[in-house]
């Protein structure tokens, strides 16, 4: 046998693994953005599968806002302005999907009188007080932080944020059973401990080369505090997580990154 034969049999031995991870990467896409992809339901592919794939989306976002960050740098405006150009490049291309997960789970755990009460705020599109002042809160935090770094610290912790906020949703996902029997999470399904463990690790290192180690280590002691308060106030307000309670836990995760980076 040929070394262009021997070749050409580990291709095709890793050739399917290769087409189901690519898949899973294009699932978490398009789950988490609005980029021009094939629009997918629960249904369609198995997102709990596709849940590794997850920091790479954000890492996709998060290299978008870097690069808007950059390009304003580039054309002379001020940090702030550069900032919120930022954020409002990965506003864009996730439809503001955690965004709006954060501001029903403030509107439903804030608002709400008993489980049912609140998740039917939850489900409802309309926008609350406590939802406006957690969307508020939220923007604030990471536009002040990001201007308060310096150009390329700024892209780098934008990046990493992004990476961060999205491996923290499968260990919820994980350790959390949904709260409801309908909806996005409940379709999505359980995360295998190997897909979990795979988005961490993806998560760390992206956080690790872009924060450097020390600091990576106390965003992720911090993250992981965050997670677990997560779980404990999903599970006491509705008996579990629903997608709403994964993007406010996303959005969370940047937050924590972005203050770890800017100390």
């Amino acid at each position: 046998m040929t070394i262009r034969d021997t070749m050409n049999e580990r291709w095709r031995d890793w050739s399917p693994w290769l087409a189901a991870r690519a898949g899973e990467i294009g699932t978490a896409l398009a789950f988490s953005t609005r980029l021009p992809l094939r629009r997918l339901s629960p249904a369609d592919g198995n997102l709990a599968q596709a849940v590794w794939a997850l920091p790479l989306a954000g890492l996709v976002v998060g290299a978008i806002g870097a690069a808007a960050y950059a390009l304003a740098h580039r054309l002379g405006l001020p940090p702030w302005p550069a900032a919120a150009l930022a954020l409002a490049a990965t506003l864009l291309v996730t439809g503001a999907l955690h965004e709006d997960g954060l501001a029903d789970t403030a509107d439903g755990f804030g608002g709400g009188q008993g489980r049912e009460r609140k998740l039917a705020i939850m489900r409802d599109s309309r926008i609350g007080t406590y939802g406006v002042c957690a969307l508020t809160l939220a923007l604030l935090l990471r536009a002040s932080a990001v201007a308060a770094l310096a150009a390329p610290g700024a892209a780098a912790a934008l990046i990493a944020s992004h990476t961060a906020g999205r491996a923290a949703v499968p260990l919820l996902m994980l350790f959390v059973g949904p709260a409801r029997s309908d909806g996005l999470s409940y379709a999505a399904g359980q995360p295998t401990p190997a897909g979990v463990l795979a988005a961490a690790v993806i998560g760390l290192v992206v956080v690790i080369a872009g924060l450097g180690f020390v600091h990576a280590i106390e965003a992720a002691v911090v993250l992981v505090i965050v997670i677990a308060l997560m779980a404990w106030l999903s599970v006491r307000q509705v008996g579990g997580q629903t997608g709403d309670v994964l993007g406010a836990l996303e959005q969370a995760g940047e937050i924590v990154i972005l203050l770890v980076a800017v100390r």
